[in-house]
């Protein structure tokens, strides 16, 4: 009788795996259209993207936190980030007490537009998350935050090939 549970149990983390993975490459295609409504390369668009969720939280970028949250070296990262700056869709600024400390900032020149872009999927990703009460939602945020735990400590596997 336990088979059954199991069996279920397994069929649901495959369905709730394939879920997530469908919702990663969803996010990948649309910072590949916000890239191309801009007119810029998507790592320029996934940065900007990066930037922009920062914000929104309240916890502004430095280049070296974006460098690791996009995965590219500080040089390349530097160059990104002068791409944007020269374009106007990002400002850099020091407003820490240690002014070394750079943070990034989208431009006024681009707050407009993302929300134009933004806007109508921000507004049906909210109404889709309305449907469901907030002990529910906390549950999934504990799940994803567990899930990105698990990814977390997973080495980093150094490129090898077999002998």
């Amino acid at each position: 009788m336990e088979e059954p549970k199991l069996g279920n149990a397994v069929a649901q983390h495959h369905r709730l795996m394939e879920g997530l993975r469908v919702y990663g490459a969803n996010y990948t295609e649309f910072t590949r259209r916000f890239a191309a409504w801009l007119g810029v390369h998507s790592t320029d668009a996934a940065a900007l993207m990066e930037v922009f969720y920062a914000e929104d939280r309240g916890t502004p970028l430095s280049p070296a936190r974006l460098s690791e949250r996009i995965s590219l070296s500080s040089s390349a990262t530097t160059a990104l980030l002068n791409r944007l700056e020269q374009a106007g869709h990002i400002v850099r600024t020091r407003e820490h007490a240690d002014r070394r400390i750079v943070t990034l900032r989208s431009s006024p020149r681009i707050q407009e537009p993302a929300r134009e872009f933004f806007g109508p999927l921000s507004d049906r990703m909210g109404a889709a998350m309305s449907q469901y009460p907030p002990e529910l939602l906390q549950q999934f945020e504990s799940f994803l935050d567990h899930l990105c735990t698990a990814m977390n400590a997973q080495p980093v596997q150094q490129n090898q090939t077999p002998d």
